[in-house]
């Protein structure tokens, strides 16, 4: 992560002294009485945006490697799979239901671009599949 952190403040000093260097060169190099003419503003704005963008990904991420207190184990190279291996939850792997979620989604999508009589018909489907979804383990063979 820290690795990561240098590499976006030197992106960030490139992209900057970049923008300096093509505006000097721009003012430089156009022949004109009037000074806001002889700036590129579409480069210039470009460049320096890209600057302040490298510079708050880098703020953020080193906020993030102080907040963590060091170097987390996706971070090590040499570092096992056993060792960032947190307890994620407990998943239905034979589980329809997210498919069926998915699905009155999609309905509903459908019913916002092409017709609003398919709206309470994606609704409906989504109730079902949300009430079935959390209830599974009520029921069937995987009743508690």
């Amino acid at each position: 992560m820290r690795d990561n952190v240098i590499l976006w403040w030197v992106l960030t000093a490139f992209f900057a002294l970049i923008g300096v260097v093509y505006t000097g060169w721009h003012i430089l190099a156009t022949p004109s009485e009037n000074f806001a003419e002889r700036i590129e503003w579409v480069g210039t704005v470009a460049l320096f945006f890209a600057a302040f963008m490298g510079a708050m990904i880098a703020f953020y991420l080193d906020r993030t490697h102080a907040a963590q207190k060091g170097e987390l184990p996706e971070d090590i190279l040499t570092a096992d799979i056993d060792d960032g291996d947190p307890e994620l939850g407990e998943f239905s792997p034979w589980s329809w239901w997210p498919i069926v979620l998915a699905g009155s989604a999609a309905v509903f999508v459908v019913g916002l671009a092409v017709g609003h009589f398919l709206l309470p018909i994606g609704l409906a489907i989504f109730v079902v599949a949300i009430v079935g979804w959390v209830y599974e383990y009520y029921r069937g063979n995987f009743a508690r």
